[in-house]
């Protein structure tokens, strides 16, 4: 007789569901505690069988079931399995990353709206002044007022570390605490709070599109720095809320989350959720589940958002679509939330846009294949016009701690001008080396095959440090040399050594770095952006946190101190991020009604990328790095696995990634290239190698890697050794 069982995805490293004898209210997509071994473990049931493999008297009960509805639809199952199928990752392990920490352990998220009111009082104290002694707290009272209602999820995001500011509020009588079901939450107006600007014609024709009832499909709006994409999506979105759907806005990093939260929020007056790494855990939690039961009507979040369940969802927004931080680079589960945005649309029947000033070659070569609808916002919105870009030959020119005569005296220009300035340099601390002139010692990492990196102060050592950028170690700078006792000079620059440049040319006008030593804690950014825009900084110096994203229209001029930094690699992928950082760098000059100018030091200025860029711009360069790729056979024009292994000794990596191509049994059209030692062997004191895999098509690809893994998992190996296959990979170094 044949017994029915339910599937269950539980977290674990094997590659299986695990199948338990049903219980009532086990139904596909609740959350249910079972009996694992000794442990008793929160699963998600999948699917319903008719009978198992495993023996009846064999098989275990579910001990409880812990929602009283489904969490997941059978669209989201789906989505979950095909992720888990096409990365070749343990299932259990990718439905655990699409719950909160909280809903994994089992834990009960009540499903209310938490949110926050200004009182009278608090009006009448923002009309008078009176917290002008507190800045913090006026910024919160006056984000609530603007708002209306703020819930936490939202105010995490906007104002981070809110909650001592509400409670003192709170404490004032200027605020006060509310709390709704979900069910009363979801409701509210979906007509525009405002109105918004008028569109330019590329605008209006990218809207007509994005807005046409029963529309479905994936768009690439390709439009340049200033161009109003932002605008578009607002439209577009505005549409489906009318219409009664549910909104998925994208973006790749927190430091961009609470500017896109802020612009949804004062167009639509309905609840939103924002989902990041940077909530606390009940404030995730409670997001998700206002999320994933049709409380929020717009969920704006970052690479994880991707597999939140939203009830009625009618578009998704991927914001960036270039951006690597899309792609999962660490850990076991290595996917791309834009491709999977693509995918999770595909199988809703729904539109998803994907935008960029500087779109990915993949996307782009999707355009050309049909699977991409490409709309274009060529043209700046408003009265805004492109800047003027040039060359600095830094050969040609006097140069002073890194900054070349002409670069100076433009920066001075704009100054007197009464305008701000932005330098871009993407690497941080104060110089990258210290040597020893005399007999050529460089300070280096003793875990990693790199050099330490010169920093002003780091932690708790006033004087300055030493640091790894790859694995994190610290060390005591010396003040001489430990082999022949000479001096040592830090050589390079950073962006500590460019601040302290600027202060000294440009003294009176203050200086902003943005990079992650000085800005740790979102509230760090949130604050030092409001410096910006209320004009006390002046001069703004930074890593590739300031090149996307950002709106400061007093910015005139960009200077790029060091473009050569990847004109030399060796990946494949290196040209195309340099040139989508120039030009989002170079886009943050002259967005509102003042020109803007930019312009980029380098000591190759007749390379052909960079000549490339100034002569045809973006696209120019894109048509010609697509020729290049398809000459090469690299991606889009093929498909890559890599499969990665680290261990403390330096040949047992390579030894298991030898072992592991004896087990690939040949198969048409798939090709195994290696195994070869990383470009860094070591990284904190473990030694990392790896085996690509190439086919020309997708399919084949993908049968190889379906027998291959499983032979893979089945080899001996030490359990020092760690291994992960990661698909589509951004970096093959």
């Amino acid at each position: 007789m044949k017994t029915p069982v339910c599937q269950i995805a539980i977290e674990t490293p094997l590659r299986r569901l695990f199948d338990y004898h049903p219980v009532p209210g086990a139904v596909p997509g609740a959350r249910v505690r079972v009996p694992f071994g000794r442990q008793h473990l929160v699963g998600i049931v999948v699917s319903h069988m008719s009978h198992s493999d495993v023996p009846a008297e064999k098989l275990r009960s579910i001990e409880a079931v812990l929602d009283p509805a489904p969490l997941f639809s059978a669209a989201d199952l789906k989505l979950l399995q095909w992720a888990a199928e096409y990365y070749h990752h343990p299932v259990g392990e990718v439905f655990a990353t699409a719950l909160p920490r909280l809903l994994r352990q089992g834990r009960d998220v009540a499903p209310v709206r938490r949110s926050w009111r200004i009182t009278d009082a608090g009006r009448a104290a923002l009309a008078q002044g009176a917290l002008q002694r507190a800045h913090r707290q006026q910024q919160l009272l006056g984000h609530i007022a603007t708002t209306g209602e703020c819930d936490e999820s939202a105010l995490e995001a906007a104002v981070p570390g809110w909650r001592p500011l509400a409670r003192a509020l709170r404490d004032k009588s200027l605020l006060e605490f509310h709390e709704q079901s979900l069910t009363a939450a979801a409701s509210g107006g979906t007509q525009p709070v405002e109105t918004g600007p008028v569109l330019t014609g590329a605008q209006l024709a990218a809207v007509e599109t994005l807005t046409a009832p029963g529309l479905a499909g994936a768009f690439l709006l390709d439009g340049v720095t200033g161009s109003g994409k932002t605008e578009v999506y607002l439209r577009a979105a505005g549409a489906v809320l009318a219409r009664g759907g549910a909104v998925l806005v994208m973006c790749p990093e927190i430091g961009l989350t609470p500017q896109l939260l802020e612009r949804f929020e004062k167009r639509f007056e309905v609840p939103i959720a924002a989902l990041h790494s940077g909530l606390t855990d009940g404030a995730r939690a409670r997001a998700w589940h206002l999320a994933a039961t049709g409380g929020a009507r717009i969920v704006v979040g970052t690479r994880s958002a991707v597999f939140t369940p939203i009830p009625d969802l009618g578009l998704i927004i991927v914001d960036e679509e270039h951006d690597a931080s899309y792609k999962q680079q660490e850990g076991g589960f290595r996917y791309s939330a834009r491709d999977l945005a693509l995918l999770r649309a595909q199988q809703r029947g729904v539109p998803v846009v994907l935008g960029s000033a500087t779109p990915s070659l993949e996307s782009l070569h999707n355009v050309t294949l049909g699977r991409l609808t490409h709309i274009e916002l060529p043209e700046r919105a408003g009265s805004a016009t492109p800047p003027r870009i040039a060359l600095i030959d830094m050969r040609a020119h006097p140069v002073n701690k890194g900054i070349a005569t002409p670069l100076r005296h433009a920066i001075q220009r704009h100054l007197d001008a009464g305008a701000q300035v932005l330098l871009f340099i993407n690497r941080r601390g104060y110089a990258p080396t210290l040597l020893c002139q005399s007999c050529g010692w460089v300070a280096p990492c003793n875990s990693c095959d790199a050099r330490l990196t010169v920093h002003l102060a780091r932690g708790a050592r006033a004087s300055g440090a030493l640091a790894c950028h790859h694995c994190g170690a610290e060390a005591a700078r010396p003040e001489r040399c430990p082999r022949c006792g000479y001096e040592l000079h830090p050589l390079g620059h950073g962006t500590e050594r460019v601040e302290e440049t600027l202060a000294e040319f440009f003294p009176g006008h203050a200086v902003e770095r943005f990079d992650r030593d000085s800005l740790r804690a979102p509230q760090q950014l949130h604050a030092a952006i409001d410096r910006v825009h209320s004009g006390s900084a002046r001069i703004l110096v930074g890593t590739q946190m300031l090149t996307k994203g950002h709106h400061f229209p007093d910015v005139t001029l960009v200077g790029v101190l060091n473009a050569d930094q990847s004109l030399f690699s060796t990946d494949f992928r290196a040209a195309e991020r340099l040139a989508q950082t120039i030009v989002q760098v170079a886009g943050r000059a002259g967005r509102a009604d003042r020109p803007g100018e930019v312009l980029i030091q380098s000591q190759y200025p007749d390379h052909p990328l960079l000549k490339t860029l100034l002569d045809s711009g973006y696209a120019g360069f894109a048509a010609d790095a697509l020729q290049e790729r398809e000459a090469a056979r690299w991606p889009p024009f093929s498909r890559l696995a890599l499969l990665r292994a680290s261990d403390t000794q330096p040949e047992v990596a390579l030894k298991f990634l030898r072992a592991a191509r004896q087990l690939a049994t040949p198969a048409a059209g798939v090709a195994l290239l290696g195994p070869v030692p990383a470009a860094m062997v070591r990284r904190a004191d473990r030694y990392y190698a790896q085996l690509m895999v190439e086919s020309s098509q997708r399919t084949r690809l993908q049968a190889f890697l379906a027998g291959w893994v499983p032979a893979v998992e089945q080899l001996e190996k030490p359990r020092s050794l760690r291994w992960v296959l990661d698909v589509d990979p951004l970096e093959v170094l």
